[in-house]
Formats: C-alpha cells, sequence, structure tokens
C-alpha cells in the first residue's frame, strides 16, 4: 500500500524562507484571480484552467529543487510555471518581470514567454527549466520521463518533477511512462495533484482504486499520499523523493490530496460539487492556513503577514497593465519558429552533388552497400562523432532492430545508448522529446509506420508543436525511424504507407529515401537537425545494394531532390520503392519512344518545389506515383500545389497512380493489385501523354 504523511508539518525552514512560500502561493492565488476576470471580460480569449486552491502543492514541490533541475506542467499549469520562476528569481524586479511575462502570454501579447503563441495551457518559461504545460491530459508524463532519461545519461545529477491531474492517472501515458521510469530508474518524481475530480467526472467513477499512489508499487518505486493543502507537506515529502532521485534510486510518485476552486474552466457550472463540500475544502485553505501558523509560531507577526498581501496585490496589478499595455505578436512572423534553422550551407548543397554524380556512375572512390547497411553506418558514424546520439526502440539492441538496420550497434556502444524498451509506442514518441529537450538526439525506432498512430500524441502534439507553441525557446532534435510499405503478405497492419499522415502536422520533417547513398546521408542529417524528422524507410529496400562513397562523411541536406532518370516528354515525381517501379517503367516505355524524366522527392517535408518546377515546366505533364491510398495521399496534396504555382504549363492534367483505398490484403495477387505495379505506373504515364 501507499506510504500517507500526517498532515502538520514542523517547521525547518528560517523566516525569509518561509514569508517566501507564502508569497508565492499569494501571488498564484492573486494571479488566477485576475486570470477569471479578465476571461470574464473576454480579455483574455480561449481556455483557462485555473489553478487556484492547490498553490500549495507547486510551491512546496517547487521548493524542493535545486536552481538547475526540470519540470514539466500541465493544462492547469500557471501555478507550476509561476512558483518555478519565482523560486530563481532573486530580486524584487526579476519577480515583478516574471509576473508581467506570464500575465503577458495569457493575454496573447509578443512580451509573453512564448510571444502569444502557447497562451495558458502551454505556457511555458524553459530558460528556468520548465519544459512546458501541455493541453492533452497525460501528455507530459512520457515527456518528464524522456528528460530524466537525459539526465541519467548525461549525469548531470538533475532531477524533473512531472505534474498531473488524477485524471491523467487512467491514461496509457501514465502507465507506460512510469513503468519504463521505474525499469531504468530514471531521476524523476511523479506528483499527482488529486483534485477529485478529471473534469466533471468524480475520481471514484473513474478509477478502480482511490488512491493513485498505490500504482507506483507496480512500476516498481514508492507511492505516498500527501495533504496538498499544506505546503511544507509537499515540500518534506517531494524532498524525500528528490533525494532519493538524485542517489540513482529511481522514480517515486507523490499523490497530492487537494481541491480547485474554481471549475474545471470559468463556463463550469460546478453542479457535480455541493456548497458543503466546497465550504469544507475552503476551511482548510492553504494560503490563510499556512498565514495563521507562521504567526502562531512566531515567525512572523500578523503585520508582516499582511503585508506580503498588499505587496502581491499591487504586483499583480502592475503585470495587467503591463500585459494589456503590450503589443500582439505581428501576424508577418505568423510561421515563425514552426521550425528550427537550417543548418546546411551552400557548401554542404554543392558537396551532395558532386557525390552523388560520382555515385551515379560508381567506380574508384565508391563502394557497395546494402540498404539496411547504410543505415548502420550512418547510426554507427554519427553516435561516434556526438555523444548525444543514442538509439532507442523495440527490439533494437541483441535483435538488431526488425529489419537489421541496427545490427551490430548493441555491440559496440552498448545497453546504454543502444536500448531496448518496451512495447509502448506513445513512451518511445514522448521520451525522445523529452531528451531532445533536455540536451540529447535520440533515435526512436517504431518497428512499423502503421504502429506510429499510436504515438502521434507525443511525437504531433508534443515534439512537432513544443518549439512553435513555446515562441522559439526549445529545439527538439530527435528523428523517428519507422518503415512502411507492402511486399511481404504481412497484410492490413503490417504493409500501410502513411507518410501523408505525417506531412500534415507543422513543425515536423518527413523523409523517406529510396537508395542506400540517401538513406545513409538523410539519416546522418536527420541525426543532426535541430526538428524532429519521421524518418520512413521501406521494407522491400532493406536487401537493395546501392553505391556510397568511399570513406566520406557526407550528408544529404533536406529539400533536394533528385533527378534519377531524365526525360523530355513526362514528368514522373514519386519516393521511396515507387522510384525503382518509376524507373524500371521509364525503361519499358523507353522503348515505345517515351521519354520519361523521374524524379525522387527524397524529402516530402521540406519540398523542393524548385526541382519540381523545372521539370514540369520542360515537359508540360505530370504523373505522381505514391504507394500511399490514393484518398489523401501526398501525391494528391502535391498535385494540388503544381496546379496553383506551375498550371499554365501543364498541357494535361496531372495523373495519380497511387494504392487502392483498401485495407492492404495478405493475399499475395491482391497484394499486388492493390500497389502501383510497373505496369500501372507505365499505364498512367501513357493516360497522361494522350
Amino acid at each position: 500500500m501507499s506510504k500517507k504523511t500526517s498532515t502538520r508539518k514542523k517547521f525547518d525552514l528560517p523566516k525569509e524562507q518561509a514569508l517566501d512560500l507564502l508569497q508565492q502561493m499569494w501571488e498564484i492565488r492573486m494571479f488566477e484571480d485576475k486570470v477569471y476576470d479578465l476571461l470574464g471580460q473576454n480579455v483574455i480569449k480561449g481556455a483557462s484552467h485555473l489553478y487556484a486552491g492547490e498553490e500549495a502543492v507547486a510551491v512546496g514541490a517547487i521548493a524542493a529543487l535545486q536552481d538547475d533541475d526540470l519540470i514539466t506542467s500541465t493544462h492547469r499549469g500557471h501555478g507550476h510555471c509561476h512558483a518555478r520562476g519565482a523560486a530563481l528569481t532573486k530580486t524584487a524586479e526579476a519577480r515583478q518581470e516574471h509576473y508581467n511575462r506570464m500575465m503577458a502570454e495569457l493575454c496573447g501579447r509578443a512580451t509573453g514567454y512564448c510571444g502569444g503563441r502557447g497562451g495558458s495551457m502551454h505556457i511555458a518559461d524553459v530558460e528556468h527549466g520548465n519544459l512546458g504545460a501541455t493541453g492533452i491530459v497525460g501528455g507530459n508524463i512520457p515527456v518528464a520521463a524522456g528528460a530524466a532519461l537525459a539526465q541519467q545519461m548525461q549525469n548531470t545529477g538533475r532531477v524533473v518533477l512531472c505534474f498531473f491531474g488524477d485524471g491523467a492517472s487512467q491514461t496509457g501515458n501514465f502507465h507506460e511512462a512510469l513503468n519504463l521510469a521505474g525499469l531504468w530508474q530514471l531521476p524523476v518524481v511523479f506528483i499527482v495533484e488529486n483534485n477529485l475530480y478529471g473534469m466533471s467526472v468524480p475520481l471514484k467513477n473513474a478509477a478502480a482504486k482511490l488512491d493513485v499512489a498505490d500504482r507506483a508499487r507496480a512500476y516498481g518505486m514508492p507511492g505516498e499520499v500527501v495533504d496538498g493543502m499544506d505546503v511544507l507537506a509537499v515540500r518534506e515529502a517531494v524532498g524525500r523523493a528528490i533525494e532519493r532521485a538524485r542517489k540513482g534510486e529511481g522514480p517515486s510518485l507523490i499523490e497530492c490530496k487537494a481541491y480547485r476552486w474554481y471549475g474545471h474552466s470559468r463556463s463550469d457550472p460546478r453542479k457535480y460539487r455541493t456548497k458543503q463540500e466546497e465550504a469544507e475544502w475552503k476551511a482548510r485553505d492553504p494560503i490563510p492556513n499556512f498565514a495563521a501558523r507562521l504567526v502562531e509560531a512566531g515567525i512572523a507577526t500578523e503585520a508582516e503577514v499582511d503585508e506580503v498581501e498588499q505587496k502581491v496585490e499591487q504586483a499583480i496589478e502592475e503585470a495587467t497593465e503591463f500585459a494589456l499595455n503590450s503589443p500582439t505578436p505581428p501576424v508577418e512572423e505568423l510561421e515563425r519558429y514552426v521550425y528550427a534553422p537550417f543548418k546546411w550551407t551552400e557548401e554542404d548543397y554543392a558537396r551532395e552533388r558532386r557525390l552523388r554524380e560520382l555515385c551515379r556512375e560508381g567506380g574508384p572512390g565508391t563502394r557497395k552497400v546494402l540498404y539496411r547497411e547504410a543505415l548502420q553506418e550512418a547510426a554507427r558514424e554519427e553516435m561516434k562523432r556526438d555523444p548525444s546520439v543514442f538509439i532507442m526502440g523495440e527490439d533494437v539492441g541483441l535483435y538488431g532492430g526488425a529489419y537489421g538496420a541496427t545490427k551490430g550497434l548493441f555491440d559496440e556502444f552498448g545497453g546504454e545508448r543502444v536500448r531496448d524498451t518496451p512495447i509502448s509506442e506513445a513512451t518511445i514518441g514522448g521520451a525522445a522529446v523529452g531528451a531532445a529537450m533536455a540536451g540529447m538526439r535520440p533515435i526512436a525506432e517504431i518497428m512499423y509506420v502503421d504502429f506510429t498512430p499510436l504515438a502521434m500524441d507525443q511525437i504531433a502534439n508534443q515534439g512537432a508543436k513544443n518549439r512553435y507553441m513555446f515562441g522559439g525557446k526549445t529545439i527538439v532534435p530527435m528523428v523517428i525511424r519507422t518503415e512502411g510499405g507492402a511486399g511481404r503478405c504481412i497484410a492490413a497492419h503490417h504493409s500501410q504507407s502513411l507518410e501523408a499522415l505525417w506531412t500534415h502536422f507543422p513543425g515536423i520533417y518527413v523523409v523517406m529515401p529510396s537508395t542506400p547513398f540517401d538513406a545513409k546521408g538523410l539519416l546522418k542529417a536527420a541525426i543532426r537537425d535541430d526538428n524532429p524528422v519521421m524518418f520512413i524507410e521501406h521494407k522491400m529496400l532493406y536487401g537493395v545494394e546501392g553505391v556510397v562513397p568511399d570513406g566520406d562523411d557526407y550528408v544529404i541536406p533536406f529539400g533536394v531532390a533528385d533527378v534519377k532518370r531524365e526525360g523530355t516528354d513526362v514528368t514522373v515525381i514519386t519516393y521511396s520503392r515507387m522510384v525503382l517501379n518509376a524507373l524500371d517503367a521509364a525503361e519499358k516505355l523507353a522503348e515505345e519512344g517515351i521519354s520519361v524524366e523521374v524524379i525522387d522527392l527524397r524529402t516530402l517535408k521540406p519540398l523542393d518545389m524548385d526541382t519540381v518546377a523545372a521539370s514540369v515546366i520542360k515537359t508540360g505533364r505530370v504523373v505522381g506515383v505514391s504507394e500511399g491510398y490514393k484518398t489523401g495521399s501526398f501525391i494528391s496534396e502535391l498535385a494540388m500545389v503544381i496546379q496553383e504555382q506551375l498550371f499554365d504549363w501543364l498541357d494535361a492534367p496531372i495523373a495519380r497512380v497511387c494504392a487502392a483505398d483498401v485495407p492492404v490484403p495478405m493475399s499475395e495477387p491482391l497484394e499486388d493489385a492493390a500497389i502501383p505495379s510497373v505496369e500501372r505506373i507505365a499505364a498512367g504515364i501513357r493516360e497522361a501523354l494522350r
């Protein structure tokens, strides 16, 4: 069973610190009260989930941290953001600036912590170790595990606090992330703010066990229940857990029983709570009760306590005035911070072109490798070059990956840098996000692209959006390696081409190499890039042999397509395995006197429209080929872009050759019929030429 602590703690801190804890709690309360008023006036737009009533949890927990420790927060995250920033401010002026930037962010102003891009539910203060709040319930838990993994691997001695509510304890993220943290003994403290209601549903109607802390034992960590209305009780319990984590003894879970004063949001009528229940909890208000204890213990006088309250009231008014007088972000900067800047130079582009031509010809200065070997070499070279690069995923260690793409790396680098994970796609994705934000460069393998939707929240909602939502204050340099495509008769759950899903999300690049040369150079580029990259291989390419430079450390900059075959009559645009089929079709059609140009996009995002445009202007006819389902395929999007930009150069409608809109079947004849064959591509080209 979980350990339950007493609800009354002796003072073990000097007067100045005690008064500062009181001040921080007043700051949060008055800040939240002001936000409530501004929401009612429609000055603050959108949703805002207030923290009033739970101040003792954030203030008490964060008071136990060192200055360089980290936190992750929740959609009810103003309290955590304030407490973390306030604990690190050394002057009254710095504290006031902290209030100002918080209030400005909630008001959507350019002077806010995230430049107005995150707002209430996504406020972050990365410079102060706050890795940000999330609007997805439980979405921060795998991220915290990843940030803690980074601390463990870097041997920093830092600890991560992960705040979330009782509702999040019902999610898969909670269970997967706690399992990973317990398995790897990560330096993270999970803090459950149990305010009794997930939104309107009582915890007793949502959980088989009412003490969330009882679940901690299942994942090899201690769980403790504390009075979340007592700042000192929280501080003491979290302090013990932090000390334990810092000693290398692994994670802990602290469940803080608390109560929110307001509803889930301002529009919440709170019909699910009785007036009597609210009155009983408000009688335990953590702020006046703590103030009374200070006076009773002789720590401070009533006048000193009153002075704290008055000082805070004035500061919050100043913060509000600052926010409302601040400018909104200029609309000209709408797209700023979606991606971290490119690192590639003109020399990189020129060198890649030279090496590409060298390898196209073969001969001296080149060698032949298999596609899977090219991937192995890329990872090996980058892991040797940069100690922050590591691999994690299902069966990537001794097994060497489902298709051998990590074979030999475990023997060379060991289990610390080539990590087998549980079958937990969401936590693989989320841990990659957290580790990347905390200084590592993870290569996270998700065995099949069919499984990436299981991690979509973590990769798309956290990894791809965090840089933008947090005002460009962070980077998320991670690679998700996966594979897709048909050809092995393994049916609909292991044979899809889902790249179109991933091109839809801003903030993430999508790479799909077709040759060993491209696979190696693009993977090295992906690892060095400061953005999330979805790196999709094809299961039927792993055994394909191709030419790479002999001994050259090379990268292929993103956004550079390759004209794999030149032609004059029609342009075929494709990627991945379909490049090989398109080239075969072009060879057959050459016998009929048809000259086909084949463009391998290599990266779907960023897209090289310059190369596409040059070819379309030359031929006037376009055929797009994709192994993705026809409806909603990436080729459909590309066709629209070509129509928008190059309509006057087209001599015929754009043709599409895609997979059939059916789940990929297992039966070999049906599977072959479902995906573009050489014959179907050739037929599509003939149609475009009519």
